[in-house]
C-alpha cells in the first residue's frame, strides 16, 4: 500500500522549478542554467586563456588586475562549471571590497542549483544577504529556484518575502515547490493569493495547480481551476489539458476527464497515457484497454509509460492470459529491453501467482536495478516464500546493488515470517547507516519484525524514535504488544493513539483481541460503542472481532446479540463454537453445528477442530469419532494434523490410552509434536508414566522450545510422586533456555483492568488483599477443606506453583471482593493453568461469599457458584 501511495504521489508532483522559464524571457527560450552543459562544449576553446587568467587570480589576492572587472572571470568560471574556483574567487573579491555584480550572483546560484550543491548555495546566499538589501526579480528568482530545487521551502519563503517585486515565474516556482513537497493546501492558497495581487497565470501555472488539486484530492477546487483555464484562454494548450485530465482522474471523475480528452483539438502521447492510466486507476480497466486499441488505430506509438500502465492493469485484473498477451506485445515491439518494463512484468507475474514466469523475466534481464531485485524479493514475500525472498536479497548484496527503503521493508517482512532475528538486526543497522530508517515504512516493518521475533522492547524503541507516526505505526505496536502477551500495555497505547490518530478497522480488531485476552469487557464495550458511532461496525473482521471479545470475556448473552445482528459467515459460527468448547458444552456445540449446516453455511477445517474439542471435553467419544469420519465423505475436508490431535485427545481423555496410541501409529501422515502432546496429556490425566515418557521422547525429538510440553511432563512425574524426574525436567528447561511466563491474572473493576503477578507485593492494597486471603485460609483449615495452604511449603511445591499456576488469580479475586459490592460477580482472566489448590480455594471462597466467580485460564472457563465448578472438577491443569 505504501508503495502504491508513493507512486501516486510521485505522479502528482509538478515540474521542477528550474524547468519553468523566467517570465522575463520569451516562452521559447530556455533559462540559462539549463544551457550550461551545451555551452561548455561550444565555448570551451574560447575561454582557455580566461581559465588561465582565473587560475592566476586565485593564486594570490594581489594578483587580481584591478583594471579588469573580476566579475567577468567569475561568470566565466560558472559558465565552465568550476564551482570551487568560482567560490574562491568570490571570497577574494569580497576581501578586496570589490562590488559583486548581480549577474555574478545569479550565475553562481544557477551553478549551485545545477550541481545540487546545498552548502555552497547557502554560502552564496549569505554573501547576497550581506551585500544586497533589496532583491531584484532576477536575483530573487535565482534564489527561489535554487532553494525550491533543494526542497528548502523555509528559505524559499524568506527570499520570496524579501523580493521587492515578483513576476509570474516567482509565484510558479514557489507554488511548484509547495506542491512537490505535498503541501497541497498551501500551494492552492498561494495560487489564489497570486490571482488576488493581479498576477496573470501562464501555461506553467496551471499544470502545477491542477496536479495539486489531484493530490488533495479536491474535485470542487479542480473544477474551479478548470473555469480559470477557460477564462485565461488556455483551453487549447495541450500541456494544460493533459493536467486537467490527470486532475479529474485523480479525483475519481473519469467522465469529465474523458470529456476533456475528447474535446482536445490536438493530443500528444502524454494525453493518451494520462487517459489510459486514469481508467486503470479508477478500476475501469476494460475502457483503458479499449482506448489503447484506439490509440493504435490513430497510429500513436506507445511509449514506456503506456506499456507499464498496461502491465499494471493486468496485475490489477489478475488476468494471466491478458498479461501474457501484453508480454508478447512487449517482446514484438522491442520494449523488453527496457528495465522498467521488465520490472513491471516481474511485479505483474508475481502478483497473480505466476512466480516461474516472473523468475524467467528476471533471469533474462541483462541489467537489473534496485527495483528489479525489489520486485523479485517482494514477489516471493507475496507468494509466502520468505526463505526465497531472503536468498534473493543476499544475492543482491553480493551483486553490490544498494537496497532502497522498499527492499529493506520487503526483506524485513520475510525475516518476520521466518523468525530470523539475526538478519533483522543486520538490516536494522543497515537502515540506520543508509538513513533509510527515516522512511516510516522501514520503521513500521522493523516494529513488526521485532514483535514477531519476541523482541517487543526493541519494537518499542523503534516506535518511539519515529518522528511522525502514522496509523500503521500505532497498529503495528499495538498488535506487537498483543502477540507478546502485553495486552495491558496494548490498551494503554491505544488510548494514547486515539488522542493523535483516528484508528481504523485493523487497529480496532487488534485492540479487541487484547481486550479478549485479558477479559477487559468495559474497554471492549467502549470500542463497540465507538464503531457504532463512527459507522464502521460492519467493516472487515470487526463484527467477528466484537463477537470473539464477548465470547472470550464469558458474556454469551451479548455474544448472541452480536451474532444475530450481523452477517453469519463461517467465522462467526466458529467463534460461537469456541465458546461452547471452552465451557465443556458439547451438546450445545453439536446443536449449533447442525444449525450452521441447516443455514447453508459450509463448515471448514476450523469448524471440525472446535467440534471435536467440544466433544472431547464433554466425554462425547462416539459422537466425536462420527464427526471425524464424516469430514471427507460428507464435507470434502481432508483431516489435517490438528484434527488427528483432537481425536487422540478425545480417546485419551476417555481413558482409552492404548486406542489413542494405536490411532497415532496407524495415521496416514506423520504425527507432529502436538499429537504426541495430546497423548502425553492423557497419560498425565490417567497417570500412565511409561506411555507418557514414550510420548515425551517423540515430542522432544521435534520440539525442544515449547514450554507446555515440559509442564505436562513435570506434572505427570509430580502426580506420580517422582520428584527426581521433576528436577531433571526443570534442569533441562534451564539448559535449553526455556522460560515460563510469570503467573499473571487480570480483573476488571469499575471499568478499569487491574493486573496481578504471582507473589505481587507492590499493589497499593496488597495488605488488605493478603489479610482477606489469610482469613479464607484460616476458615478452610478449620473446616478441614482441601487446598488450604497459605502458599508453597518447600522448594518442590514452590516449583510446582511457579510452573503450573502461580496462584495469581487468588490476588485478583481478593481484590475484586474488596472493591465491589456484595453479590457482584467476579470475572478473572489468567495466563497460566489453574492448579488444584487454587481450584479448591476458589470453590471454598464462592461458598463463603455467596458470589459467582469466573476464572478463565489459558484454555477454558471455570465458573464457580456455591462451591461447585462448571468443569466438574476435571478442568484444573487438565491441559494439552
Amino acid at each position: 500500500m505504501a508503495v502504491s501511495l508513493s507512486a501516486a504521489k510521485a505522479s502528482q508532483i509538478p515540474p521542477n522549478s528550474s524547468d519553468l522559464p523566467d517570465s522575463q524571457s520569451p516562452k521559447t527560450h530556455k533559462p540559462k542554467n539549463l544551457n550550461l552543459s551545451s555551452n561548455l562544449q561550444t565555448r570551451q576553446l574560447s575561454f582557455t586563456k580566461t581559465q588561465e587568467t582565473s587560475s592566476s587570480l586565485l593564486a594570490t589576492c594581489s594578483s587580481i588586475n584591478t583594471q579588469k572587472n573580476p566579475n567577468d572571470d567569475l561568470q566565466k568560471l560558472c559558465l565552465h562549471g568550476n564551482l570551487e574556483k568560482a567560490l574562491k574567487l568570490l571570497e577574494s573579491i569580497e576581501e578586496l571590497d570589490i562590488s559583486v555584480e548581480e549577474d555574478s550572483y545569479i550565475a553562481l546560484l544557477r551553478l549551485c542549483e545545477w550541481k545540487r550543491a546545498r552548502e555552497e548555495g547557502a554560502r552564496v546566499h549569505s554573501y547576497v544577504s550581506k551585500s544586497i538589501t533589496h532583491l531584484s526579480v532576477r536575483l530573487g528568482n535565482a534564489l527561489l529556484s535554487m532553494f525550491v530545487r533543494f526542497g528548502n521551502l523555509v528559505d524559499a519563503w524568506y527570499v520570496f518575502g524579501r523580493m521587492e517585486e515578483r513576476n509570474v515565474f516567482s509565484w510558479n516556482v514557489l507554488l511548484g515547490g509547495y506542491a512537490k513537497a505535498g503541501f497541497f493546501d498551501e500551494a492552492l492558497n498561494l495560487y489564489h493569493r497570486m490571482l488576488w495581487v493581479g498576477i496573470r497565470p501562464d501555461v506553467y501555472t496551471f499544470p502545477c495547480v491542477l496536479r495539486t488539486c489531484g493530490g488533495v484530492p479536491d474535485l470542487a477546487r479542480g473544477r474551479e481551476i478548470h473555469v480559470h483555464v477557460v477564462r485565461f484562454g488556455f483551453e487549447s494548450d495541450v500541456d494544460v489539458l493533459n493536467a486537467l485530465i490527470t486532475m479529474y482522474t485523480k479525483c475519481g471523475d473519469i467522465g469529465n476527464a474523458r470529456l476533456v480528452f475528447d474535446r482536445m483539438p490536438r493530443r500528444d502521447r502524454i494525453s493518451w497515457n494520462a487517459m489510459i492510466a486514469g481508467y486503470f486507476e479508477n478500476e475501469e480497466c476494460l475502457e483503458g484497454f479499449r482506448l489503447f486499441l484506439m490509440m493504435q488505430r490513430f497510429s500513436i506509438v506507445p511509449d514506456l509509460m503506456t506499456m507499464t500502465s498496461l502491465i499494471s492493469a493486468c496485475e490489477l485484473l489478475g488476468d494471466d492470459r491478458l498479461g501474457k498477451a501484453i508480454h508478447g506485445y512487449v517482446i514484438k515491439t522491442d520494449f523488453g529491453d527496457d528495465v522498467s518494463v521488465d520490472n513491471s512484468l516481474v511485479q505483474m507475474y508475481s502478483s497473480i501467482g505466476y512466480l516461474e514466469e516472473a523468475e524467467k523475466v528476471f533471469s533474462r534481464m541483462e541489467s537489473k536495478d534496485v527495483m528489479s531485485w525489489t520486485a523479485m524479493v517482494s514477489g516471493y514475500d507475496h507468494n509466502e516464500l520468505p526463505d526465497k525472498a531472503v536468498e534473493t536479497y543476499k544475492t543482491m548484496e553480493l551483486q553490490g546493488v544498494i537496497p532502497d527503503e522498499i527492499t529493506i521493508a520487503s526483506v524485513l517482512t520475510a525475516c518476520a515470517c521466518l523468525g530470523h532475528l539475526d538478519m533483522g538486526l543486520k538490516l536494522h543497522e543497515l537502515a540506520i547507516r543508509t538513513r533509510l530508517i527515516s522512511y516510516v515504512i522501514v520503521a513500521n516493518t522493523l516494529i513488526d519484525m521485532y514483535s514477531k521475533c519476541k523482541c517487543v522492547d526493541k519494537a518499542l524503541e523503534v516506535f518511539h524514535r519515529i518522528p511522525e507516526k502514522n496509523i500503521i505505526s500505532w497498529t503495528s505496536i499495538i498488535l506487537g504488544l498483543r502477540i507478546n502477551n502485553r495486552c495491558f500495555d496494548a490498551l494503554i497505547y491505544f488510548r494514547k493513539m486515539k488522542q493523535l490518530v483516528k484508528p481504523n478497522s485493523v487497529t480496532l480488531v487488534s485492540v479487541l483481541s487484547a481486550c479478549a485476552r485479558i477479559g477487559a469487557l468495559m474497554a471492549g464495550k467502549e470500542i463497540h460503542a465507538h464503531v457504532l458511532r463512527t459507522g464502521v461496525a460492519f467493516e472487515g473482521f470487526l463484527p467477528n472481532a466484537l463477537l470473539d471479545m464477548y465470547v472470550r470475556c464469558g458474556r454469551m448473552g451479548p455474544a448472541w446479540n452480536q451474532f444475530n445482528s450481523n452477517e453469519k459467515d463461517v467465522a462467526a459460527w466458529n467463534i460461537l463454537l469456541t465458546g461452547h468448547a471452552q465451557r465443556r458444552q458439547g451438546r450445545l456445540a453439536v446443536e449449533l453445528f447442525h444449525r450452521m449446516v441447516d443455514s447453508q453455511v459450509t463448515p471448514d477445517e476450523i469448524t471440525f477442530i472446535l467440534l471435536l474439542c467440544a466433544c472431547s471435553r464433554s466425554g462425547m467419544v462416539t459422537e466425536g469419532l462420527e464427526y471425524f469420519s464424516s469430514m471427507m465423505p460428507y464435507y470434502y475436508i481432508t483431516p489435517n494434523l490438528k484434527h488427528y490431535a483432537c481425536v487422540v485427545d478425545l480417546l485419551g481423555r476417555a481413558g482409552r490410552l492404548d486406542d489413542a496410541h494405536e490411532f497415532i501409529r496407524k495415521m496416514p501422515i506423520n504425527p507432529d509434536a502436538a499429537i504426541w502432546g495430546a497423548l502425553l496429556n492423557a497419560c498425565r490425566l490417567h497417570r500412565r508414566v511409561d506411555l507418557g515418557e514414550l510420548a515425551a521422547q517423540h515430542i522432544f525429538e521435534m520440539d525442544e522450545e515449547s514450554v507446555g510440553y515440559y509442564i505436562l511432563l513435570s506434572k505427570l512425574y509430580s502426580d506420580s510422586d517422582r520428584w527426581d524426574e521433576v528436577a531433571t525436567v526443570r534442569r533441562k528447561m534451564r539448559e535449553r533456555g526455556v522460560i515460563v511466563d510469570p503467573g499473571c491474572s487480570w480483573v476488571e473493576v469499575k471499568g478499569k483492568v487491574h493486573a496481578f503477578l504471582s507473589g505481587d507485593s507492590f499493589h497499593p492494597q496488597v495488605k488488605e488483599i493478603c489479610a482477606v486471603l489469610e482469613g479464607f485460609y484460616a476458615r478452610m483449615k478449620g473446616a478441614g477443606f482441601g487446598g488450604a495452604e497459605r502458599g508453597p511449603t518447600d522448594n518442590v511445591e514452590a516449583s510446582k506453583a511457579d510452573i503450573f499456576c502461580g496462584h495469581s488469580e487468588r490476588l485478583a479475586i481478593a481484590f475484586g471482593l474488596i472493591n465491589t459490592a456484595p453479590g457482584t460477580p467476579i470475572w478473572v482472566t489468567k495466563n497460566l493453568y489453574m492448579c488444584q489448590s487454587c481450584h479448591d480455594t476458589v470453590k471454598f471462597i464462592s461458598t463463603v461469599v455467596r458470589r459467582e466467580i469466573s476464572v478463565r485460564d489459558v484454555e477454558e472457563f471455570h465458573h464457580f457458584k456455591d462451591g461447585i465448578c462448571s468443569c466438574g472438577d476435571e478442568g484444573y491443569c487438565n491441559k494439552t
